[in-house]
């Protein structure tokens, strides 16, 4: 299978991200769906200037979901990052499995917002993202809390005991 991570991070691409998962878990290209960060320029630009030797695609949605299949399609390995859980609930709504080699969703970042509950450090969830992880778990992924690879880690399970 092409996807070999897939993440959930309000950052999407962060030094972080490439200096510490990259190396972790090798990659040939970076696909990071956000309809914002597609939509903005200059950020857009950010984002790509911030890897190196890693091809990086920003898409919306809608592009990710014409995408997607031929990404799923190659011999590549690629990082799929997503800004939100909604991001990806909708992604595979659309027929699009997200599924990689170790079947999990890593969580990074999610930063407090108004009407978040913080789950986690810097890992805080609105009622949306909450029914979009309800949705991803039970769609059989197996959703971890991890900012780097050497933290410690929490499932949504445990996350969810939290919320109630």
């Amino acid at each position: 299978m092409s996807i070999s991570f897939v993440r959930i991070d309000d950052r999407v691409i962060h030094g972080q991200l490439i200096t510490r998962w990259a190396k972790e878990l090798p990659c040939d290209g970076i696909v990071a769906i956000d309809d914002a960060v597609a939509a903005d320029p200059l950020l857009s630009s950010v984002m790509k200037g911030a890897v190196s030797d890693t091809k990086v695609w920003l898409f919306d949605t809608a592009t990710a979901i014409q995408k997607l299949p031929k990404v799923i399609a190659s011999d590549k390995r690629y990082f799929v990052i997503g800004k939100s859980p909604l991001t990806l609930q909708r992604i595979e709504q659309a027929g699009i499995s997200l599924k990689n080699s170790n079947g999990k969703i890593n969580v990074g970042p999610m930063s407090a917002r108004a009407e978040t509950t913080t789950i986690g450090p810097n890992q805080s969830v609105n009622a949306e993202e909450i029914a979009a992880f309800d949705w991803l778990n039970a769609q059989g992924h197996l959703i971890e809390f991890r900012l780097v690879p050497d933290a410690s880690s929490y499932s949504w399970q445990d996350a969810r005991q939290k919320l109630k």
